[in-house]
């Protein structure tokens, strides 16, 4: 029997997985004998053959951002002519629109913009509230961090008043890579690890749950990713606060980074990346395949790589659209890939929670 062979059947019994044991398997296992092991893992977490998606928008209020990412085609400086900070009257009427299509909850996202305040924050989310019954997802680390140094702000102090003020739970936007040789490299003016580490501990101790992510295809080896699944898994042991892991590939159109030519992540890289995410980190419920970055074929072969989940219709989408993610889908088309995948799809809430209308 094969040292691989060895580990995946230990892995699908339960055992954890070491980081050597990671690295050899993401290079020598086969493709299909690693999809089997995640496969067997998502059925043994997730028994009634459930797909679980969501209906929801993302709302990027603003895209005024001073951290000039490189793999990053959304952003503005301010004073840019296509700068902009959306007006209430505009997001509310996105939040309508969502309402209308079935949705439950808003991803709310922008720019970490140099002015913007604590108080522009609550207001906004408490306008929200005042208005409409929903999930308000929002605000990355590294806007929570700029949200908290522009007011003054300890981060405890922030996520007690942004709380307050309706915010529900947070996305892991700007996870990258969390090791910071890349992250000097890629993103020098952003949070490093440890602080969008600390940004998700605080919010787990004030109660608010989030997401963990990943971007693969930004020149980062596979000691790196590796690196970033283990201080998810360490975190997760210590707080049980996030909720999900969502892996994607970076676009490279209209970047920075773009311009450097770093080898595409093909198809079976990914569906590899996915089944070794599902392995690994043992202490996360939900694993979701990124369909809008590497499209609906390949997010719906996914499903069989350990995946519970996938994803959000994406009424709309800024950010990764920017750099050429043009993948578009509806609540029918999203269940018709997953029943035709042999599964039963279910419409969930932003807590991977069972929807009930």
């Amino acid at each position: 029997m094969s040292e691989c062979t060895t580990i995946l059947q230990a892995a699908a019994e339960g055992a954890r997985i070491t980081p050597y044991q990671a690295s050899l398997l993401f290079e020598k296992a086969d493709l299909v004998d690693l999809a089997d092991t995640a496969d067997k893992i998502r059925q043994r977490r997730h028994p009634d053959n459930v797909i679980s998606y969501i209906i929801d928008r993302n709302i990027n209020y603003t895209n005024v951002c001073k951290e000039f990412c490189t793999f990053c085609a959304f952003y503005r400086v301010k004073g840019d002519a296509e700068a902009y900070v959306l007006p209430d009257h505009v997001i509310h009427k996105k939040i309508e629109e969502t309402l209308a299509l079935g949705g439950t909850g808003i991803l709310m996202q922008g720019g970490v913009h140099p002015d913007l305040k604590i108080d522009y924050y609550e207001r906004l989310l408490a306008g929200i509230k005042e208005r409409f019954k929903i999930h308000l997802h929002c605000f990355s680390p590294s806007e929570i961090l700029n949200i908290a140094r522009v007011s003054k702000l300890t981060v405890a102090e922030t996520f007690q008043r942004l709380k307050a003020a309706g915010l529900d739970s947070m996305p892991g936007g700007g996870g990258e890579i969390l090791d910071d040789e890349v992250r000097t490299d890629i993103s020098p003016l952003k949070c490093n690890s440890s602080d969008w580490l600390m940004v998700h501990r605080e919010a787990h101790k004030q109660g608010l749950k989030t997401t963990g992510t990943m971007m693969i295809g930004v020149g980062e080896k596979l000691r790196h990713r590796i690196n970033h699944l283990e201080r998810l898994r360490v975190q997760q042991d210590e707080t049980k606060g996030f909720t999900a892991f969502i892996p994607w590939t970076f676009q490279d159109e209209h970047t920075e980074l773009g311009k450097r030519n770093l080898p595409k992540v093909t198809a079976a890289e990914y569906l590899r990346m996915l089944a070794l995410s599902r392995i690994y980190l043992d202490n996360f419920d939900n694993v979701q395949v990124s369909w809008l970055t590497v499209g609906l074929k390949i997010g719906q072969v996914g499903l069989r790589f350990g995946v519970n989940d996938m994803g959000s219709i994406m009424i709309e989408e800024n950010v990764i659209s920017a750099a050429g993610a043009r993948n578009r889908a509806n609540d029918a088309e999203l269940r018709r890939i997953i029943q035709d995948a042999g599964f039963t799809p279910r419409q969930r809430t932003s807590l991977y929670e069972r929807y009930v209308n």
